[in-house]
């Protein structure tokens, strides 16, 4: 059973063994987020402003993968949708209707006010989402994650279970995040270097954040929840789907990222890498 870790920036843990220490972590991971989800407060203005411009999030691959959203999405539900940015791209994408759930009271809040500010036909709840609402079951064409998501989730096989739940019969998920392999190197002086990582069974607990993503939650840690990431290989996460019931559809490995994850790593280098994965997945049509 893996225990508080000692006060240190970052601390190897056991992967999650029972369904009270999922609880106990997404609950710190919670705190964290609504730490750091002050920071997405600031830049509130400047995200609406490029909404109402029609400035969409969604990457390349998502749009390959999905295709148009006005032909076949009514609702589409993001799961962990932080402050709601690539949640409003899905409906100006063509999604009809939009459902944003997240375990920060700060980003939900902030995604409210985006949605308020656009007039934007968008719901959004504030749970964590393995208890993502019941009314919610059945009702979504798409359920929507990624861009450095599935990694805070502990229970894999309860987050596929949701999904299951959430779609309607036909109804399609879409993932496209990280690459778990990158769990393995870390950046120094522009090069990079093998971590005391294993791709198989990565599990931290940390504090702080990048300073190129949050630079004011680096450096002095003190005072910051614990936060709690879990590394699952495409492995893991095919099966799980596969478990919950779900037909893969797709599964692809892609070159291109959509953060700095290695600052001052040439490009010549990560190319040679996998930057992201995606998967899609449908449940069953009804018979």
């Amino acid at each position: 059973m893996a225990t508080t870790p000692e006060e240190d920036d970052e601390h190897p843990v056991e992967p999650a063994r029972s369904a009270e220490e999922v609880r106990t972590r997404h609950a710190s991971n919670r705190e964290a987020w609504n730490e750091a989800a002050g920071s997405y407060r600031r830049r509130l203005d400047q995200d609406i402003a490029a909404l109402r411009a029609g400035k969409s999030t969604l990457r390349p691959q998502e749009r390959a993968n999905l295709g148009d959203l006005r032909a076949w999405c009514r609702r589409a539900i993001h799961l962990q949708c932080a402050s709601g940015q690539d949640t409003l791209s899905l409906w100006l994408e063509g999604a009809a209707e939009v459902v944003g759930i997240d375990i920060s009271d700060v980003h939900i809040e902030n995604a409210c006010r985006k949605g308020e500010a656009l007039g934007a036909p968008a719901t959004w709840y504030r749970c964590d989402v393995l208890e993502a609402p019941a009314a919610l079951d059945g009702t979504a064409d798409l359920v929507y994650t990624g861009g450095g998501a599935i990694n805070w989730i502990q229970d894999l096989d309860s987050w596929a279970r949701t999904v299951g739940r959430l779609l309607k019969p036909g109804g399609v998920l879409h993932l496209l995040d990280d690459h778990p392999f990158l769990c393995v190197f870390e950046a120094d002086d522009g090069n990079l270097v093998l971590r005391d990582s294993s791709y198989l069974d990565a599990a931290v607990a940390s504090k702080g954040w990048p300073a190129s993503y949050i630079p004011e939650l680096s450096g002095d840690t003190h005072g910051q929840s614990w936060k709690y990431e879990q590394q699952w290989p495409i492995s893991a996460v095919v099966m799980a789907v596969q478990r919950a019931g779900l037909i893969l559809d797709f599964l692809g490995e892609h070159r291109e990222g959509y953060w700095d994850i290695f600052p001052g790593v040439p490009k010549s280098v990560l190319r040679n890498l996998p930057l992201t994965f995606s998967l899609m997945a449908r449940k069953p049509a009804a018979k």
